[in-house]
């Protein structure tokens, strides 16, 4: 379906087309005319599938066709459960929204609160916060949510996983009762199902299964390995084929990801980690030396596989087989984007071949 047989205004249609999109995503589909028609909506869907324009889209649609507020609140809010995913939420709505009058802002911790809040003072339309910081301002009576029409729950199972579970609660309390709300999970696990039926009103339920449409466009292999310095001899060959243009390297810990690094630096690969110990400012740095092309190979732990949202990922490579099945599908999901193909390479070591087995 084109996006323009969904009912977009002219604004929002010129912001898609200069993004390089002519052709909506099934969830995009399913899910933008529900929203348009403002029904709450359960949707399953992982990062990669399109899912963010299918609700910023219709949201900014909806903004841009109401009265402007003197002075502006509030009326939009998206919970997501990391800095990298919020960042990437508020870019998007940068850019479907460069046409019309609607001003977003993002909000998350482990940096100063004082900008977050001078930007509050201006008055935003859409807020994209995580659940911590967004408490925390809304403690200090910084935030003021009474105008709010829409809450955008995204990645929901991560939310949970994170223990944010009641901060979603608290926060979900204090929103005004009539209002429109999209809860967003890759799963529908038991608790989600739960979260869902406390907070949405007769919702209509959207899905697509990306796993296996993704998994079919990458290429996928394993290299037997007898220990930690064959695979980081192995990682050496590998990057010298200059066919990994984005590589993404995965590894297990944190102390991990910093030695693959470090290791790299030594053959003369420029690479940068990515992890839960980096400063926010430090994860900015690196997620946007990537996406310009400055740094040819990412390492990253799995607490950031969620948050890292590029297109043009040409390989993945799980230095570390994760212990969690789930995890390989996240990590592996970060290529093959868009319609692209993609390849994916994991080294094993003795100790990690139950590990394989799982994932098998």
């Amino acid at each position: 379906m084109r996006f323009e047989q969904l009912h977009l205004s002219p604004a929002l249609l010129r912001a898609v087309a200069e993004e390089g999109y002519t052709d909506a995503t099934p969830i995009q589909a399913q899910a933008i005319p529900h929203v348009l028609e403002g029904r709450d909506l359960v949707g399953c869907a992982q990062t990669g599938t399109g899912k963010t324009a299918a609700f910023a889209l219709p949201i900014l649609q909806r903004l841009a066709g109401q009265p402007m507020q003197k002075p502006r609140q509030i009326r939009v809010l998206v919970l997501a459960p990391t800095r990298e995913l919020a960042t990437q939420i508020h870019e998007s709505f940068q850019a479907y929204g460069r046409h019309v009058d609607v001003r977003s802002m993002v909000m998350f911790g482990g940096v100063g609160q004082e900008p977050q809040v001078r930007n509050l003072q201006r008055g935003p339309d859409v807020l994209v916060a995580t659940p911590g910081r967004l408490l925390d301002l809304m403690n200090q009576r910084f935030v003021h949510l009474a105008a709010l029409q829409t809450l955008v729950l995204d990645e929901a199972d991560r939310m949970l996983d994170m223990g944010f579970v009641r901060d979603v609660q608290r926060i979900v309390a204090a929103l005004p009762k009539v209002r429109q709300t999209l809860l967003w999970s890759a799963t529908m696990a038991p608790e989600v199902a739960k979260l869902a039926a406390e907070m949405l009103h007769n919702p209509v339920r959207v899905a697509v299964t990306p796993q296996a449409t993704t998994v079919e466009r990458i290429r996928q292999s394993v290299h037997f390995v007898q220990g930690k310095t064959d695979k980081r001899d192995l990682l050496d060959v590998v990057l010298r084929d200059p066919s990994y243009t984005r590589t993404i390297v995965f590894t297990r810990t944190k102390h991990g990801a910093n030695k693959v690094v470090e290791n790299l630096h030594r053959v003369g690969v420029v690479a940068e980690a990515i992890h839960g110990n980096k400063s926010q400012g430090a994860r900015t740095r690196a997620l946007d030396n990537f996406k310009s092309g400055a740094t040819r190979v990412l390492v990253a732990t799995d607490i950031a596989a969620r948050g890292i949202d590029v297109d043009g990922v040409s390989h993945v490579i799980n230095y570390d087989l994760p212990n969690i099945p789930e995890s390989y599908v996240h990590r592996i999901g970060r290529t093959a984007r868009a319609g692209a193909e993609g390849i994916a390479l994991s080294f094993c070591d003795p100790e990690e071949r139950a590990f394989l087995s799982d994932i098998e």
